[in-house]
């Protein structure tokens, strides 16, 4: 039986494919944006820790990459993140995309988890896309394939059964310390949500190949008259021409880049923000180990 005065703590990882909704699974938990989110697949490029606390538990979610076959080093750096995590968590959430059939990457993961004891969860995202007839068969064709500690079907954009699917992880949690302060949401500095935050709009406003070679590193964040935070960042592409669309005729683009990511930046600070944006290029920065390292990517 569980003591229901004994406060309860545990790092849960979110692991699944691409652009299943992962991040905006975080998110609605946590009730505040922090991990960036984007219909571009491998939108999460480092692991991302968000912390819920309530009266008798804390949880501490651990959002990471997609898993997905890498094609660069910046692509291996993510799914050995994403994979490292299952050995080091208390539960697994293995989220799926209600409007996909089970194919070959949902398979890529399964065997990673029967490589685990963690207990693993099955997370079915996005149900307000789907009948509640097709939702049986989803479920069932994921049965077959591991013994899931419970499946629970969610909307995390609609953020229907959060409650539930917290309240199962609840009964897995060991207890422990709190970890971090009632306040506390997020173990990562401001400057690199600052720089994630201001790549999401990068991402919305770019196509095809230019969203995933965008990397952004703030080079100064500092307070000003008024109240105003002053906030220089650098947008690095891989070419020339890359940089070309970024900036957009009249440097039209890269002025709706900056104006969509004040809003949020302002959002995340609780104050005025002036965000001065610079394009640069970086040849081939996503096979470079130097360069992975001074954007984080450690």
């Amino acid at each position: 039986m569980k003591e229901s005065s004994a406060f309860r703590s545990g790092f849960v990882a979110v692991i699944g494919r691409p652009n299943v909704g992962k991040s905006t699974l975080v998110n609605s938990i946590i009730g505040q944006k922090i991990a960036i989110m984007s219909d571009k697949p491998q939108t999460t490029r480092n692991k991302i820790m968000c912390v819920l606390t309530a009266e008798d538990y804390q949880m501490l979610f651990v959002d990471t990459p997609g898993i997905h076959k890498p094609k660069h080093k910046l692509g291996e750096f993510m799914v050995k993140a994403a994979e490292s995590t299952l050995k080091e968590v208390d539960a697994v959430l293995f989220v799926v995309d209600a409007t996909e059939k089970l194919g070959a990457g949902e398979h890529y993961i399964i065997e990673h988890l029967k490589e685990i004891k963690t207990p693993v969860f099955l997370v079915v995202n996005k149900i307000d896309l789907i009948s509640k007839t097709a939702l049986l068969p989803i479920i069932s064709s994921y049965q077959t394939q591991y013994p899931f500690q419970a499946i629970v079907p969610v909307s995390a954009k609609d953020k229907i059964n959060l409650d539930k699917l917290l309240g199962e992880i609840q009964k897995f949690l060991p207890v422990g310390p709190k970890y971090f302060p009632d306040d506390m949401i997020t173990d990562q500095p401001e400057r690199l949500i600052i720089a994630e935050l201001i790549r999401e709009k990068a991402l919305h406003l770019t196509r095809e190949e230019i969203p995933h070679a965008i990397a952004v590193d703030i080079e100064e964040i500092a307070s000003r008259p008024n109240d105003q935070i002053y906030v220089r960042a650098v947008i690095y592409v891989e070419r020339d021409s890359q940089k070309g669309i970024i900036i957009g005729t009249g440097g039209k683009l890269l002025k709706q880049i900056g104006q969509q990511a004040r809003l949020d930046v302002e959002n995340l600070l609780g104050s005025k923000c002036y965000l001065d944006l610079w394009v640069k290029v970086k040849k081939d920065w996503r096979n470079r180990d130097s360069i992975l390292r001074s954007l984080g990517y450690e």
